[in-house]
């Protein structure tokens, strides 16, 4: 019985690795799809990372519910049909409405086209946000909390970045130069295995077997006095992943915009560097995935915060023409080295940082949690809306005359709130409540 536990466990970790990895595909897409609706509407940029992150709010309570209700299973096989639904969305927006006017803003005509691929993104959000409320807490369980459990959140990690890697580079690759004539289109092929993708994925997970451990608890336990929200340390928590996310996709997505407006570089070559950031995030969390079960993630979180407060700081005060050579992709020309801003380097590296601060920040916010641990990753789903808001309210500080560069600022200041949670913050100060 115990080698039969121990087989069904392992299955179901490599599928919520599985899953993990999906996450990031999905939503590593809209940034860099942005990069096609900027062209046509300077202020569109982020507008469709927006719509894929607002979802999360509207979803991330109830999708926090419907897992505690009909568990982890059939939460995520929903989010896999909505995933591929809102992919079919987005898909249509390259083939209906270009010729179709709705409304205008500054007195530019906003096609129906646009409105269509914003509806697909949000429709991803949910899918995201459903499959995200499953994965962490399942990964988090299996590995009986503490240092395992973040260990394998990491690992889950590493293969999220990896697709959250390749999500990017082929975008660009796709893309390659922006011009008048650039349409979603060009990135139609990347939509078509994104809908493969979720068709096999629901497939394998209709077949496996998902530990159900809290299914129909919540049920039984009646009306309580207290609730996810009495924990200080989830509260806190809750702001620091809003902030990260904020930080997590800012980062490479504000440094795609520029690098793409770099009359040296292009979408292309904006698409590469952004991937190596992502490439980074893969190895950081591969590390943490290997030191987790000796050094705690209270002193790795507090380490990178502030590494990546450094990295960024520099990487703002650098001048723009002070450049070094870093790999890029194109159609035309492969793989080759191209000039880049030195600052370009800096911020790639906050992606060693960043790996690590997911896994933290939810691994510190749970525990001690018990039986709230559902409704906090609902709650904590709602949170991630942060990775839409403030790379917007980023981009918008962009435009408004101060700069990229000048942009990064708000990323500084999120990170030393992380780096307050991780001293101080996530300090359990509520064990005095029940939870079993």
């Amino acid at each position: 019985m115990e080698k039969t536990n121990k087989s069904t466990q392992t299955i179901a970790i490599i599928t919520m690795f599985f899953m993990f990895a999906m996450i990031s595909f999905v939503t590593n897409m809209a940034a860099p799809f942005g990069n096609i609706w900027k062209n046509q509407y300077d202020w569109a940029g982020m507008l469709g990372n927006l719509m894929n992150f607002l979802a999360y709010l509207i979803m991330g309570i109830p999708a926090g519910k419907l897992m505690a209700r009909i568990g982890y299973k059939k939460t995520a096989l929903i989010a896999l049909g909505v995933g591929f639904t809102g992919m079919v969305i987005q898909y249509l927006s390259s083939i209906v409405g270009a010729e179709v006017a709705t409304f205008s803003v500054s007195g530019q005509p906003v096609m129906l086209n646009f409105l269509v691929y914003l509806l697909g993104a949000f429709v991803c959000g949910f899918c995201v946000c459903m499959l995200n409320t499953v994965v962490n807490p399942m990964l988090n369980t299996l590995g009986g909390g503490g240092n395992r459990g973040n260990q394998l959140i990491q690992t889950g990690g590493t293969l999220n970045s990896l697709t959250g890697t390749l999500t990017p580079l082929l975008v660009g690759a796709l893309i390659g130069t922006v011009t008048d004539h650039t349409a979603m289109t060009d990135v139609a092929p990347l939509l078509f295995i994104a809908m493969g993708v979720f068709a096999l994925a629901f497939i394998i997970l209709l077949f496996v077997k998902i530990p159900e451990p809290n299914l129909g608890r919540a049920k039984s336990e009646g009306k309580d006095r207290y609730s996810a929200w009495s924990f200080r340390h989830l509260v806190l928590g809750v702001i620091a992943i809003f902030f990260y996310v904020g930080i997590e996709v800012g980062i490479p997505a504000e440094l795609n915009f520029y690098l793409t407006d770099d009359p040296l570089c292009g979408a292309a070559i904006g698409g590469a560097v952004a991937a190596i950031y992502w490439l980074l995030m893969m190895v950081g969390r591969a590390a943490s995935a290997a030191i987790s079960g000796k050094v705690s993630t209270r002193t790795q979180l507090t380490f990178v915060s502030l590494l990546a407060i450094i990295l960024v700081i520099v990487a703002i005060l650098l001048p723009s023409s002070i450049r070094i050579s870093m790999p890029g992709y194109s159609v035309a020309d492969g793989f080759a080295m191209n000039e880049v801003p030195l600052s370009a380097l800096f911020l790639v590296l906050c992606g060693l940082c960043t790996s690590l601060m997911w896994g933290g920040i939810f691994n510190l916010s749970v525990e001690g949690l018990g039986k709230y641990t559902e409704q906090a990753s609902g709650i904590f789903m709602m949170m991630v809306v942060g990775g839409g808001v403030m790379p917007f309210i980023q981009n918008a500080i962009a435009k408004s005359g101060v700069g990229y560069m000048g942009s990064y600022w708000i990323v500084v200041a999120m990170l030393a709130y992380i780096l307050f949670y991780a001293m101080a913050g996530s300090k359990n100060v509520n064990k005095d409540i029940p939870v079993e």
